[in-house]
């Protein structure tokens, strides 16, 4: 008997839910929490320590956008 697995979640960045990058919105979906409370991590964590800007710019440049193929994975 076949048994289907279903495809494996991706972390992407969203293209429908964007405010900047889609970094928040694809981290909300990804997660299954409202992206706002991901904005507000990401503020938060700017304003006392920086590290919050750091973690966006790095997810942005690494982090495929929503249909496009990974370029970090080989297919």
């Amino acid at each position: 008997m076949a048994h289907s697995s279903p495809l494996p979640r991706r972390l992407t960045r969203s293209r429908a839910d964007k405010f900047v990058g889609g970094v928040a919105g694809g981290l909300g979906a990804y997660f299954d929490v409202d992206p706002v409370l991901v904005r507000v991590g990401f503020a938060i964590s700017t304003l006392f320590s920086g590290a919050g800007l750091v973690a966006y710019l790095v997810l942005l440049a690494v982090l495929p956008q929503e249909g496009e193929p990974s370029t970090l994975v080989p297919a």
